[in-house]
């Protein structure tokens, strides 16, 4: 776990989540609920910036504001994970080599950056998918979560990684940045056409770091009648857990990692750098999982949907 920059002395905590159309949030219950089983009391706001009374806020004024009233931290999530980055005193490796930040800690009169995502997947990776095969993986989706997971993936020891993303500018500057940023030898190459790579050179595992499958966006952004039992397949959307390509991959007799893990996990970290405490990832993922037995909106607006992993 990580080494936590602030600690709660009175075991009260103020923190936040800035982004847009966050009203879905899972995040606040999952911190709200760990405090409190930890003997603290943690007050967890939404600051949405698509709410009219934030209109006239901008995201330096709002940070400062915070740190006024003695915020221990936000979470950031779409569409500011690279805004924050320039307002910021000190950036943690993770966030460098994202070049994305979704936890910012207060401390000190400083403001710490770091990237919970890259961390979030990693270890949903490592724990759900342990012993598999990972000398090549295909991601597809080079968005702001794409990043995170396939800086991720290579630490969990892929070797090939192959990415497919709409805008392939898009994907070609993602494996430009990984291969920058990582020590190790790997390889990183740009797939145009899924079908005809896996034909040529199938690979280990899948991971959809892309929207679809969520339910307002259903589909499968991989044709899962490419999919061998001796495939793996990870999502990261979890809305619902049970994605199209994951029903698919279990058909299909391959394993499964569904995205509720990216999102726990990177509350789990978040949680100790805002607290000095570590979290009980099995606690965090319970309250995460009520919301799946309770009555969810449905006439949500566009600008409400769920923002990635936040």
């Amino acid at each position: 776990m990580p080494h936590a920059e602030h600690h709660s002395g009175d075991r009260t905590i103020l923190v936040g989540l800035i982004g847009r159309g966050i009203s879905l949030s899972r995040t606040p219950a999952m911190h709200v609920a760990e405090a409190r089983a930890q003997g603290m009391v943690c007050t967890y706001n939404l600051l949405d910036m698509d709410d009219a009374a934030m209109a006239d806020v901008t995201l330096p004024d709002l940070l400062t504001r915070l740190e006024a009233e003695g915020y221990a931290g936000v979470n950031v999530t779409y569409p500011f994970k690279r805004e924050v980055m320039a307002l910021l005193d000190e950036l943690s490796p993770a966030a460098r080599a994202v070049d994305a930040v979704n936890t910012v800690v207060f401390r000190d009169g400083r403001r710490f950056g770091h990237n919970t995502d890259m961390w979030g997947f990693g270890e949903s990776f490592r724990r759900g998918l342990n012993g598999a095969k990972t000398d090549h993986a295909l991601m597809i989706g080079a968005g702001g979560a794409g990043g995170a997971v396939a800086h991720a993936l290579l630490e969990c020891g892929v070797s090939r990684l192959s990415i497919s993303d709409v805008d392939p500018n898009r994907a070609a500057d993602l494996a430009k940045q990984l291969l920058q940023t990582t020590e190790r030898d790997v390889e990183v190459n740009i797939v145009r056409d899924i079908p005809e790579m896996v034909a040529k050179d199938r690979p280990d595992g899948v991971v959809n770091a892309t929207p679809m499958g969520m339910a307002k966006l259903p589909g499968t952004a991989f044709p899962v009648d490419l999919l061998t039992p001796e495939m793996w397949v990870a999502d990261i959307v979890y809305f619902p857990l049970e994605t199209e390509l994951l029903r698919g991959a279990r058909a299909a007799g391959c394993r499964v990692l569904p995205g509720e893990g990216m999102a726990v996990f990177q509350a789990v970290r978040a949680f100790e750098f805002f607290t000095g405490s570590p979290a009980d990832p099995e606690r965090m993922k319970a309250t995460f999982r009520a919301f799946d037995s309770e009555p969810v909106a449905t006439d949500a607006r566009p600008s409400e949907r769920k923002r990635e992993e936040i």
